[in-house]
């Protein structure tokens, strides 16, 4: 991933912090028949390996996990982001030399695949998964909870991925590179809209 130094994210909690918070992810690999992407939730074991380790799983039927990986897979977090129109930007009205843009948070992880299918490692990784996301929830939902011989049967149907990260970058890209009345004007603009994201992002602009 492209990052200029002003928008690099180097600080490895923080980038683990932007994955925790994003949990969805894009899977990628690159496979002789051409790069196959799968959209998952991921979660993050931060106590394993050097940087952390990513797992996640794939539905049996899916073929990504059966075609051979080239090289490391990656694993794609994508923030919130928001269009920025040069409208407001304090520089259109004195000199007009202004583009459109879009802020916006990602992190890229990579690192050797392993996909598994062992019935105790896939029942603690889709634990682990739900309990992460039941979390908020006013009664959780445990995979305890369902019938222990139906969750053995629903295991049977899918596929685990365990990915070690070897390389973490992090990119935040939030109007630094503009000067301070711009960066007023895109977090007064944004903050006037109605979408979450804009507005997450409103919150984010450096002053």
């Amino acid at each position: 991933m492209y990052s200029p130094p002003v928008f690099a994210i180097a600080d490895e909690i923080e980038l683990h912090d932007i994955i925790r918070q994003c949990r969805l992810a894009t899977f990628i690999t690159a496979t002789p028949v051409g790069p196959m992407s799968t959209p998952l939730p991921m979660f993050l074991d931060a106590s394993e390996g050097e940087h952390g380790v990513l797992y996640a799983h794939l539905a049996r039927p899916n073929p990504h996990w059966q075609a051979e990986v080239i090289g490391h897979g990656l694993a794609v977090f994508m923030g919130p982001g928001a269009y920025i129109t040069p409208s407001w930007y304090a520089a259109k009205a004195a000199h007009g030399k202004v583009v459109p843009t879009w802020n916006y948070v990602a992190v890229n992880a990579m690192g050797p695949v392993e996909f598994f299918d062992d019935a105790d490692r896939l029942l603690d990784a889709v634990s682990r998964l739900t309990s992460l996301h039941e979390s908020g929830q006013t009664a959780p939902w445990a995979v305890a909870d369902a019938p222990e011989a139906y969750i053995r049967a629903q295991l049977r149907g899918i596929v685990g991925i365990r990915m070690p990260i070897s390389h973490l970058h992090g990119k935040r890209k939030m109007s630094q590179n503009r000067p301070l009345a711009d960066r007023m004007g895109v977090k007064e603009g944004l903050a006037e809209r109605d979408s979450f994201d804009d507005r997450a992002i409103s919150e984010m602009i450096p002053l």
